[in-house]
């Protein structure tokens, strides 16, 4: 899987961006190798908020392994991205563990369980119901602030395909026990999470850890992943 984020600075560019948001659905269905893929749009303070940032997109791709990646990420379609972006930054993942589905299927296929080292994503995704959504994003502001001040994280960001409805959170650790950990410690998040649970709060919901490896580009000027070599 690879999931490609980018960042537009110029009105004009934030404009192509948001068009593409539909435009790009028909280049992206030709791609050979490609099995499933989403467009998402993100939220302000590091996307963790259901006010759009119209600056921030990203293209998740589930492809049929890495030579299908690499090339079909030299199609045209990603190029006009990245002659526009200001920024664009790839990440390389391979699913090591995923539970319930997105839109109806099941498109990441864990590989055998194994030790996991290194730098360790983690995505989760789901569609909120309606009746709730209120109450869920007013959860939100008290998360963002808990993984904000988390000195462990690599990289954080919450994007969506549909505003307020669908949501994605995805995040790097530099390892599996520092995620655990945040998982774990009590807080908004894990109370949370023991709403979702009690209130069924989610029609759909996935969780998948993931891990990293390999990226290109750069974000913010460099690598999210150097925090890791840096800490």
């Amino acid at each position: 899987m690879t999931l490609s984020f980018f960042r537009f600075d110029c009105r004009s560019a934030k404009v192509w961006a948001l068009w593409m948001m539909g435009a790009a659905r028909i280049p992206l269905s030709r791609i050979a190798g490609l099995q499933f893929w989403k467009l998402c749009g993100s939220g302000t303070d590091e996307g963790f908020t259901p006010v759009p940032n119209t600056s921030v997109y990203a293209i998740l791709c589930v492809w049929h392994d890495r030579p299908a990646a690499q090339q079909g990420l030299a199609q045209p379609v990603f190029c006009r991205f990245h002659r526009r972006a200001a920024d664009h930054w790839t990440v390389f993942l391979s699913p090591v563990s995923v539970r319930g589905q997105w839109s109806g299927t099941k498109p990441f296929c864990a590989s055998a369980p194994k030790q996991l080292e290194g730098p360790i994503a983690v995505l989760t995704r789901a569609t909120i119901r309606p009746s709730i959504a209120l109450r869920f994003w007013r959860r939100v502001p008290g998360i963002s602030a808990v993984i904000g001040e988390n000195r462990d994280v690599l990289f954080k960001i919450g994007i969506g395909e549909v505003p307020l409805l669908h949501q994605v959170t995805f995040s790097i650790w530099p390892d599996l026990s520092s995620m655990v950990a945040f998982a774990r410690a009590d807080g908004p998040h894990a109370r949370a999470i023991n709403a979702v649970r009690e209130n069924n709060w989610f029609r759909e919901e996935l969780y998948a850890r993931f891990s990293v490896i390999d990226e290109c580009g750069a974000w913010g000027g460099g690598s999210p992943l150097s925090r890791k070599a840096a800490a």
